[in-house]
């Protein structure tokens, strides 16, 4: 079982624009590379974790207040917030606050032994980091630079820093890198 961050990001560093828009990252289209890369990614998912913006956003985008029987993900969901949000409808979503380790103890509890994906955003993604419960992360590093925005993960990791585990083309104009997280008692 890994805990790993998986996402998109523009060559400086963001995982969304100012507006919270991903349209600098659907300009690409739907990939076929991408499609499969997913895909095989999400098939080792037990469970997964969200911010309350990344979980505004997939409601949004996925327009789940009209058909909120079409929630995207098949494994149980936490979402971090602080607020009251939209529930939809016949989703495994339960929302939390506070600290992400007791909280990461009941996801990989209903993981089953499967992968638990931290969606984002960058600073929940922090905070599991922060308590040494982040295992991998993953970029899919778009052609692009916003200039400004959400940050890819907004913590200094310096010491130890993150090992490059790999670094591979996909299509035409990505790169996936993934990283394994070094913890200083390693």
């Amino acid at each position: 079982m890994t805990t790993q961050y998986y996402t998109a990001t523009s060559i400086d560093g963001y995982i969304a624009d100012e507006e919270h828009s991903l349209d600098w990252l659907f300009q690409f289209g739907d990939g076929e590379e991408a499609a499969d890369g997913y895909a095989e990614f999400f098939d080792q998912v037990g469970a997964l974790a969200m911010g309350s913006t990344t979980y505004e956003w997939v409601v949004d985008h996925e327009q789940l207040r009209e058909n909120p029987g079409e929630w995207p993900y098949e494994v149980p969901t936490w979402v971090f917030t602080t607020r009251a949000l939209p529930v939809v409808e016949g989703a495994d979503v339960t929302f939390v606050e506070g600290d992400v380790a007791p909280v990461h103890a009941e996801m990989v509890a209903a993981a089953r032994g499967e992968n638990v994906w931290l969606v984002g955003g960058g600073d929940l993604v922090g905070q599991f980091h922060d308590e040494g419960l982040l295992d991998e992360v993953l970029l899919t590093v778009a052609p692009v630079t916003l200039g400004s925005g959400a940050p890819l993960l907004p913590r200094r990791i310096t010491d130890p820093p993150l090992k490059l585990v790999s670094a591979e083309p996909q299509g035409d104009e990505f790169a996936v890198l993934t990283y394994e997280v070094r913890h200083a008692d390693e």
